[in-house]
């Protein structure tokens, strides 16, 4: 234990040292920015050959702040293995935080949420899409971007309600009869999500 908040505190007097001098992310540039420091290496070994693209070099630049609010939120909604929402411009999202259920509109201030199992909804006029999200984090930029990285989502209208209270009684059944703590852990990760699940379809 005490190894451990040794560790945590030397980590973060370590951070700390580092994040005062760094920039918010409306500071930035919105221009492509060149990874300098590989390509000085690279001239250095091998000055007569242009140095290879980096990572950086792909990457789309990042939108810059509008002077005033706009109309709509752009929104990106990737999961592990697919992306469900690129750069759709919405009216709102309200996405499951741990803090509580977090409505984003254009303008919204600049944060970075943890999400819980929940429904995330996509709200276009009068149409509302949701989908159930297992976990996940949300990053809410000040240009009125929306980056929402899930573990696991499904269109709520997609989930079969008597496979959810059957999989909540077997996970009640088993939190019950957990003997080691492995198996309490797992059974009560079960309950709640299948309670969010259940409480998504009934609410």
């Amino acid at each position: 234990m005490m190894l451990r908040r040794a560790a945590t505190t030397t980590t973060t007097g370590l951070l700390a040292r580092h994040i005062r001098a760094r920039p918010l992310s409306t500071d930035l540039s919105s221009a492509p920015a060149a990874d300098a420091g590989f390509v000085e290496a690279w001239k250095k070994v091998v000055p007569n050959i242009e140095p290879p693209k980096t990572p950086m070099s792909f990457m789309l630049t990042r939108p810059s702040t509008p002077p005033s609010i706009p109309s709509k939120l752009t929104v990106n909604f990737a999961l592990p293995y697919a992306s469900e929402l690129s750069s759709k411009e919405v009216d709102m999202v309200i996405i499951p935080a741990t803090t509580g259920n977090m409505g984003v509109l254009p303008g919204h201030v600049a944060t970075i949420a943890e999400l819980k199992p929940g429904v995330m909804s996509v709200h276009e006029g009068n149409d509302v899409t949701k989908y159930f999200i297992s976990s996940g984090f949300a990053f809410i930029h000040s240009n009125s971007y929306a980056d929402v990285v899930a573990v696991e989502a499904v269109p709520l209208d997609q989930i079969d309600a008597s496979l959810v209270q059957q999989g909540l009684a077997e996970f009640t059944q088993k939190l019950s009869s957990a003997s080691t703590d492995l198996e309490k852990a797992e059974a009560q990760i079960g309950v709640e999500v299948h309670s969010a699940l259940n409480s998504a379809l009934t609410g």
